[in-house]
């Protein structure tokens, strides 16, 4: 004769609590970031896997703390690895500012450990080719508390489309000019209104390297370093090459995208929404072997 076994409301209770936690933890683990959470490089070659907004980082190194001519900043991030020709051009660029005057730069965000997506903040900076120069200029290092939360140096007028004349120097242009000479340089990214500043003050003879300086949103108080795919990495995705031409034929576009916006109705704002993660991107397959690797 087969027995019944009734199963009491306490120990239903407790059943039911322990297949959620379950749940729970196996949708957690499905949305969590890997790229956020792993602390340390993948151990191989160095390779800059996928596209510069959707990839992933082999063989990182980690830029030091400080060095001749530059600090990081908000090192907390753990922002600061990037392929080794990148950790490389931080360091001759700055040698090569000090001995054009520019003592100290501060160096932003580059990549995670294994670059990968952030949850916040860029799409870019994905596969160890992306670096942000900060344009505020410091004639001394600054103190551990100072680089934890600095204070930035925004050159542009945010009421009209044009530089704020307090604020811009003729260091800044020494700054985006020499890094966009480099040959290693595929693009600089700066606020529409700096490119329409550094048009204003090219000379024929000398514009050439204003090609790889692309305006694009926000920008306004650091430049966008941005490397080409390194030629031994044929899983590196490179941009479509820049249209011959110094560019500046196109900031009448982004004048009128600037005073559109600008004078567009202002929308009645809710309560504020906790800011939620970016979906995870499905990254190429090269890139599977680096996830969850290590922690």
């Amino acid at each position: 004769m087969n027995k019944v076994v009734v199963i009491g409301p306490l120990l239903l209770w407790g059943l039911l609590a322990y297949l959620s936690v379950l749940i729970l933890a196996q949708f957690t683990h499905a949305r969590d970031n890997p790229w956020e959470h792993t602390k340390t490089p993948f151990e191989g070659p160095a390779a800059a896997i996928g596209e510069y907004a959707n990839g992933c980082l082999s063989g990182a190194e980690a830029l030091p703390l400080s060095g001749k001519g530059f600090q990081v900043i908000r090192p907390q991030r753990d922002r600061y690895y990037g392929h080794p020709n990148l950790v490389n051009f931080v360091q001759q660029y700055a040698v090569q500012l000090q001995a054009e005057g520019i003592e100290q730069i501060l160096v932003g965000d580059m990549s995670m450990p294994r670059g990968g997506q952030f949850d916040y903040g860029h799409n870019s900076h994905q596969i160890g080719l992306d670096v942000d120069i900060w344009l505020r200029l410091t004639e001394k290092p600054l103190s551990k508390a100072e680089l934890k939360s600095p204070r930035a140096l925004t050159v542009v007028d945010n009421q009209e489309f044009a530089i704020d004349t307090a604020a811009w120097s003729p260091q800044h242009k020494l700054m985006i000019k020499v890094a966009a000479q480099d040959p290693q340089v595929a693009r600089i990214f700066v606020n529409g209104a700096i490119k329409q500043q550094l048009c204003n003050e090219r000379t024929q003879a000398d514009d050439a390297w204003l090609n790889k300086v692309r305006p694009w949103w926000g920008h306004s108080a650091h430049m966008h370093v941005r490397l080409n795919c390194p030629k031994d990495n044929p899983d590196c995705k490179a941009q479509k090459p820049i249209n011959p031409g110094h560019g500046c034929e196109d900031i009448a576009w982004w004048k009128q995208q600037f005073y559109t916006a600008k004078s567009a109705p202002k929308k009645e704002l809710d309560k504020p929404t906790p800011r939620k993660p970016k979906p995870l991107q499905v990254k190429p397959q090269q890139c599977e072997p680096l996830t969850w690797a290590a922690p």
